[in-house]
């Protein structure tokens, strides 16, 4: 026997959002179907190229205008007026099921041809401004307003041809109705942040957040609940034209949220440097809406709200503690600093997805040639960024077979700087296997 099927969303529902991006489990009287969501492409990574060729290892360095979000009280270390820009450029490969068998033996008919899921790849490359500040220190005070960039990123990408079976004896088959999704996210915070110079030694900094959260996630679902289809049809393609449209699910953002920006930072010696910070994260208002298609019961309800729903979505906050150290002769700098990513706060209250909580760890160094005019410095980091995919503990087999563990990731980074008297360049680049990010940066001192 032969199943094409897929949820019916007003049955039931239940919604969330992975940092915006959507996932909705549903079951309804014919079958069940799972809209999963693609890899999200989490990044609290520091501004500036500087950061950037340090391998984001800058808490305890925090010595120039991106310190107002890095660590904010290291803005004290700065001795004058200063404005920073950045710009970046990221290359995101995001991979997704495509299709595949989610178990049983394929039949090799049609789209029916692979043992285990297919994956596919979505391929974005964009750019913007990340990072515009202004910094002005006076006696043991020093204030910035900043601008940064939190997240940009973008995802396309299609499924067709899930199948599972036998389900029983008869040799009953399933199969997954048809999606594309496409999703479209860009989070900026405004800023004021504030240092104060408690000694000669230590400093305390805090900066309050105006978050903008913009999200739109769109998946449209295709094909028609049959069953008894020869195997031809099958295993063919479902097609992916407007009159084939079951229903469409979006997710929209469009929320405003405040947040604090705490540090630390404590210089004992010369030589030695450490700091410390706490980013607090936004809660956005999520909208959750699903519209009838044409194959959905027929032409008279297309495009009617079949289903609808509100939630809230709470980001990561981000704790770390950093260390680095400056040679005598200043030509060398070492830095390292761990990260804590709550995740977890993510899908809190949820017995069914999880995402842990998360430890990242960075190390970068500079060599800097002093004696040249400019001055010039040679940076190299690395990174852990550790595994924060969805996991499932359900009943849904679809959820089951496909929110797996992901992989621990490393970050390799390198940076070039040229100090000139009253302006500094920074060029960078942080090559991972799912995400390439180029930075250029400018900071002009008066």
């Amino acid at each position: 026997m032969r199943c094409v099927a897929s949820m019916i969303p007003e049955v039931e529902k239940r919604f969330f959002v992975m940092v915006c991006v959507a996932t909705f489990l549903a079951a309804g009287s014919v079958r069940a179907q799972t809209e999963l969501p693609p890899t999200f492409e989490f990044s609290f990574s520091n501004p500036g190229a500087r950061s950037m060729g340090f391998g984001g290892a800058f808490a305890a360095l925090a010595d120039d205008a991106t310190a107002a979000f890095a660590n904010p009280a290291g803005l004290v270390q700065l001795v004058g007026p200063e404005i920073s820009i950045e710009g970046r450029s990221w290359s995101y490969s995001t991979p997704y099921v495509s299709g595949g068998r989610i178990f049983g033996t394929p039949t090799g008919i049609g789209l029916d041809s692979t043992a285990g899921l297919r994956t596919g790849t979505s391929e974005a490359d964009l750019t913007g401004l990340s990072f515009l500040s202004l910094v002005y220190p006076t006696g043991r005070w020093s204030f910035a307003l900043y601008r940064h960039l939190l997240s940009n990123y973008e995802f396309e990408g299609a499924t067709n041809g899930l199948f599972s079976g036998p389900w029983s004896d008869e040799g009953y088959q399933r199969r997954e109705f048809a999606y594309d999704k496409m999703v479209d996210l860009q989070i900026v915070s405004y800023a004021v942040a504030g240092a104060y110079e408690v000694t000669e030694t230590l400093s305390l900094g805090l900066a309050i957040n105006y978050f903008d959260g913009n999200l739109e996630s769109i998946t449209d679902v295709y094909g028609k609940v049959q069953s008894g289809l020869p195997d031809d049809e099958f295993f063919a393609p479902i097609p992916i034209v407007p009159e084939n449209r079951f229903y469409t699910t979006s997710v929209l953002i469009a929320d405003r949220d405040w947040g604090l920006n705490l540090g630390i930072h404590w210089r004992p010696t010369e030589r030695w440097s450490f700091g410390g910070f706490f980013r607090e994260g936004p809660e956005f208002h999520t909208v959750f809406e699903a519209r009838a298609g044409p194959t959905y019961t027929g032409p008279e309800m297309t495009d009617q709200v079949i289903g609808s729903d509100t939630g809230n979505i709470q980001f990561p906050c981000v704790y770390g503690l950093g260390a680095s150290y400056r040679s005598g002769n200043g030509r060398v700098t070492l830095s390292f600093e761990w990260d804590r990513v709550a995740y977890s706060s993510i899908f809190s209250g949820d017995d069914e997805l999880q995402i842990d909580d998360a430890n990242e760890l960075h190390l970068g160094g500079e060599y800097a040639f002093l004696n040249l005019a400019p001055i010039v410095s040679l940076r190299a980091g690395v990174w852990l960024d550790p595994d924060h995919q969805i996991s499932y503990d359900g009943d849904n087999y679809v959820a089951d077979a496909v929110l797996t563990e992901g992989e621990d990731r490393i970050h390799y980074a390198a940076g070039l700087g040229l100090a000139f008297k009253r302006f500094q360049l920074d060029l960078a680049a942080d090559f991972s296997e799912l995400v390439d990010t180029l930075s250029l940066s400018f900071i002009y001192s008066f």
